[in-house]
């Protein structure tokens, strides 16, 4: 074993996730210093629950004032899991000022905040490890990063938020409705009290920030990503959808070409013979395709104890590896050289070409068809597929429900607001997108 002395830990945060790397680093205590060379001790840490058993047990001195554990002069690395904005950002930037190496699990920290963090650590030549930030106990991160380094990555594509994927799942599976679901996914303790960031796809929409400026060596730009979550999706579109032979999956997407950058999440309508359509439940899985290799399916934990803390404790061995080596030589945070990051535009919405689910509620009357049809015609807006279902007992209207191949945005924002204004179509057009996620 090496002769370097034992690298001390300061943790932030001793929740699930703290909790989970407390044990995992003393678990695989011998396994974890073999990999990294030296003995890796977390000696500090700040609780907002000074009688947390679990760090008592560990021999770990506790402090309920982070600021104490950043400034703490035996600490080499900060491992931040508060989550959040603030007073995160402050003591990441404080920590890293003191010339400390950092790990975090927070997704939101990075995907805002990231550009100024990571110029920050470049300025002190110190290391900020985020791999649990994304997927969880998925090594997606570093896979992009430095697995896939000889490709010019195309997509990325993944269902990046367990809770969403969850109510999708049962929905599909037992024909809930989304209410419903979604109230047993707090009762289990899958989704908060409050569950906007996951059901609006918030959540998802910081981990596809990160995943896109790593994959397309652009900065962090959460602020340019399209979200809309899945509260508004039916038990109906989830059956429609599986009769024409998709499934509807809330996906983060980047994809780019040569006019820009697509960074967007939302619901998708994808195939069912594609590989993302069988991941169920909490899962995550990213799919991404680079040039040389194709595609590639990345599945496994997006939560938890310890599938995160495999994720910090991944990156704690990585930092712990290079703190004798040349900070100059060090993989780069966003996978790309800082001063080589593109200035390659986002697109807005409007600007990007998807094909279409369109459920329409038409009064059960000849004609109207042919009159929606010829909106979409005009504005060359071509059809795949029609369903049409026979109307309740007793109600006067159908559902249509359209499936068109691809078109910009743009355009099928105006042929839905003229489909909106005919009088034979009752209720707002329900617009689901779709893709194929092959090789175009």
């Amino acid at each position: 074993m090496s002769s370097y002395p034992p690298v001390k830990i300061g943790l932030l945060g001793l929740g699930t996730v703290g909790g989970g790397v407390t044990h995992v680093l003393a678990r695989n205590a011998e396994e974890i210093s073999r990999r990294a060379g030296r003995e890796i001790l977390i000696s500090h840490a700040a609780a907002r629950n000074l009688d947390s058993t679990t760090a008592r047990t560990a021999g770990i001195k506790l402090t309920g004032e982070a600021l104490e554990v950043v400034n703490d002069p035996d600490i080499s690395i900060i491992v931040e899991l508060l989550g959040g904005y603030e007073p995160a950002r402050s003591l990441v930037l404080r920590a890293l000022a003191n010339g400390k190496h950092v790990v975090t699990a927070n997704k939101a920290l990075i995907a805002k905040h990231g550009n100024e963090i990571f110029a920050a650590a470049q300025a002190a030549g110190t290391m900020v490890g985020f791999e649990a930030a994304v997927a969880g106990g998925i090594p997606i991160i570093k896979a992009i990063r430095e697995g896939l380094a000889g490709n010019r990555l195309e997509w990325v594509a993944g269902i990046i938020n367990g809770t969403a994927n969850f109510i999708l799942t049962e929905m599909r599976d037992k024909g809930r409705d989304f209410p419903d679901v979604l109230a047993e996914a707090q009762a289990l303790g899958y989704a908060e009290a409050d569950p906007t960031f996951d059901v609006e796809g918030i959540d998802a929409a910081h981990k596809l920030t990160i995943l896109a400026s790593i994959a397309f060596g652009i900065p962090l730009q959460f602020d340019k990503v399209y979200i809309e979550g899945i509260s508004r999706i039916t038990r109906e579109d989830v059956a429609y959808a599986e009769q024409l032979g998709y499934r509807i999956k809330h996906l983060g997407i980047a994809r780019r070409d040569e006019r820009g950058a697509q960074l967007r999440v939302h619901p998708t309508l994808i195939p069912q013979r594609q590989l993302l359509a069988s991941v169920s439940g909490v899962m995550n899985a990213v799919l991404v395709r680079g040039d040389a290799v194709g595609q590639s399916l990345f599945y496994g934990a997006g939560a938890g104890a310890e599938p995160t803390a495999s994720a910090v404790v991944a990156d704690i061995i990585d930092v712990v590896r290079t703190l004798t080596v040349d900070p100059d030589n060090r993989v780069p945070h966003l996978a790309f050289q800082p001063d080589a990051l593109s200035d390659l535009p986002v697109l807005p919405m409007t600007e990007v070409e998807t094909c279409y689910y369109l459920r329409l509620q038409a009064v059960d009357r000849s004609g109207v068809l042919a009159d929606v049809t010829r909106i979409l015609a005009d504005r060359d807006i071509s059809i795949e597929a029609v369903l049409q279902k026979e109307p309740p007992p007793g109600a006067r209207d159908v559902p249509i429900i359209l499936l068109t191949y691809r078109v910009r945005e743009q355009r099928m924002n105006e042929a839905i607001a003229a489909i909106e204004a005919l009088d034979s179509i009752h209720a707002p057009v329900v617009r689901i997108r779709m893709e194929h996620l092959n090789s175009d």
